[in-house]
């Protein structure tokens, strides 16, 4: 076939299988989008801002393992879609985007929305594409989803100037492409899943650390089996929740900044962890001079880039989790018997007396609402059945922490980036990727004014998401840490003038309801549930001095965690 540059992305766009597009048109993309007027296989979704198309393209992307797909227009759509670009890159969150571009013969010449496409985003994704010819564009989006989705996934630009998408070429999607300088490892090395796997066995005091590359990797099923056959301690990354079902008794829930108790002392104590998929942030580790002292550690990953670059590993294993775990459970499987069961079992001695301290403990209040009890009613419910999208602060901190989770893909929220914004659009790819399903928005009052206008978006497509809003007035975590470490200085932390939500989301045509006494909450929650075909927006008014306990401060390590406001950093002591 003869068809346009735009009408070939298009028909790429439906040869890749792509069901929604996200996007926002403008001059330099209006070829594409004359061209996705003239179909009806792949969907647009006019969001309201270039940031919410990034944002739900990644949504979808996180629930459904597929990659997002977003069109923008030169310049300003750029820019406006870098943050959601660093959100993905940061959680290597698979995405295309595409880009309109000044007309070839334009470009570097400072034109009417130029900018240098490829120079902005080069830190922020994983690769990024200038076609500069139209018999280009078939081969070039067939390697932009290849690298997007392959080894360890990430975002992918493709910009387009408005001439080649006027120009004709004969269209043929390529089954495959094979590029020489990019052929990511999915195999572990044998030698070293034998030599892992031994380590684990000869362990006292093990642990098993999970991030968000075993959901990525849809390791579950592997994961659990390895964990229950050991029998072995088990912890999660704020990314990877729900590789590990949260009820499993081997879950210790998850550790770092505002982890538990006992999955942060176990992290410190223990003599050998197995990381899957995790890179060892700042977050998780504290201090790096105090982690895991007497740590012999194995990590598994697919970059390996990754591996060593923030601890020492004694055991490197390059490959995809969810392979490297079920050959370690092959290796695995008739040799428990070899486990020191008596130190073992001191060790669940230890971790339980670490987790009668219930970190998670807090002071319930008959006349404010306390947020940790809205996740609680939240959570029972739904019966931890909800996708779960949060913003960043606080509110996000507590949906990890009392929103249990049992599958993977049900918790969506910025980890990487921290981007405020993130959770209503991402919330709108979710449930248009599954929309027989219940979708929760938790955001805070500042969090939900950075991309508010998606409302909008909610309603013209009919997107029935539930959004909690734990609205106590400030930027929370800013408000907290101005608190702990700025001798109460809340510095432009306290939202002042907000608007009333209940009357904003009236105006966008959905339900609005107001939250202030903590004898309402559960009814509210289950009313909005139950109004299955419309947005929700709860307001709830809660308690504006509630800070996140545990709290492990920057400087510190594992051992030396805050529990609650009464407490003082805790050394190692009698409990440990």
């Amino acid at each position: 076939m003869i068809l346009t540059g735009a009408d070939i992305v298009v028909n790429c766009l439906k040869d890749e299988g792509v069901e929604y597009i996200f996007g926002y048109p403008g001059g330099a993309a209006l070829h594409i989008y004359d061209a996705i007027y003239n179909q009806d296989a792949v969907k647009h979704i006019l969001v309201r801002h270039e940031q919410g198309a990034a944002h739900a393209a990644d949504g979808y992307a996180r629930a459904t393992g597929k990659p997002g797909v977003v069109l923008v227009t030169s310049g300003p759509g750029v820019t406006n879609t870098v943050t959601g670009l660093a959100t993905a890159h940061m959680d290597s969150i698979p995405m295309v985007v595409i880009t309109g571009q000044v007309p070839s013969g334009l470009i570097g010449d400072d034109a009417f929305q130029e900018v240098d496409t490829v120079g902005v985003t080069r830190p922020c994704v994983k690769h990024n594409f200038l076609i500069k010819d139209v018999n280009k564009i078939a081969e070039t989006m067939k390697k932009a989803f290849y690298i997007a989705s392959s080894g360890r996934p990430g975002p992918v630009v493709v910009d387009i100037p408005k001439d080649i998408t006027a120009q004709k070429a004969e269209y043929h999607y390529p089954e495959a492409v094979r590029m020489r300088s990019y052929q990511p490892r999915t195999k572990g090395h044998v030698k070293m899943i034998k030599k892992g796997a031994d380590l684990l066995l000869a362990a006292k005091r093990p642990i098993i650390y999970t991030g968000g590359g075993a959901v990525l990797a849809d390791a579950e099923e592997s994961l659990t089996k390895l964990v229950d056959i050991l029998g072995y301690p088990s912890t999660s990354t704020l990314m990877g929740l729900g590789a590990i079902p949260a009820t499993n008794p081997n879950f210790l829930g998850m550790l770092g900044m505002h982890g538990t108790y006992e999955s942060n002392m176990a992290m410190h104590q223990c003599d050998v962890m197995l990381a899957v998929g995790a890179r060892f942030d700042d977050r998780v580790t504290g201090d790096l001079s105090k982690f895991s002292p007497d740590a012999r550690i194995i990590h598994i990953d697919i970059d390996p880039s990754s591996i060593g670059k923030n601890v020492r590993v004694e055991v490197p294993i390059v490959g995809d989790c969810k392979s490297v775990l079920e050959e370690m459970v092959r290796m695995l499987d008739g040799r428990t018997g070899e486990i020191d069961r008596p130190a073992i079992d001191q060790w669940w001695q230890s971790i339980k007396k670490w987790k009668s301290v219930d970190s998670l403990a807090y002071d319930m209040s008959d006349t404010v609402i306390k947020p940790q009890y809205v996740l609680q009613k939240l959570f029972e419910i739904t019966r931890g059945e909800a996708y779960v999208t949060s913003d960043v602060g606080q509110h996000q901190m507590w949906a990890a922490q009392y929103y249990g989770f049992e599958k993977p893909r049900r918790w969506i929220n910025s980890g990487g980036l921290g981007t405020m914004g993130f959770g209503l659009p991402a919330a709108m790819g979710v449930q248009l990727a599954f929309p027989d399903e219940l979708v929760v928005c938790v955001t805070g009052d500042a969090s939900i004014q950075m991309c508010l206008q998606e409302l909008s978006t909610c309603l013209q497509y009919n997107l029935p998401v539930k959004i909690v809003n734990l609205n106590n007035q400030y930027m929370g975590m800013v408000r907290q840490w101005q608190e702990f470490f700025y001798d109460r200085r809340y510095s432009h932390s306290y939202m002042d003038a907000l608007p009333d939500f209940v009357k904003l989301s009236e105006s966008y045509g959905h339900v609005g309801l107001r939250i202030e006494d903590p004898k309402d909450v559960e009814d509210a929650i289950k009313e909005a549930v139950n109004m299955k075909d419309r947005l929700v927006f709860l307001d709830v008014i809660t308690d504006p001095t509630e800070n996140v306990y545990p709290m492990i401060a920057a400087g510190k390590g594992h051992n030396e965690i805050q529990l609650k406001p009464s407490d003082d950093i805790l050394e190692e002591r009698e409990l440990a």
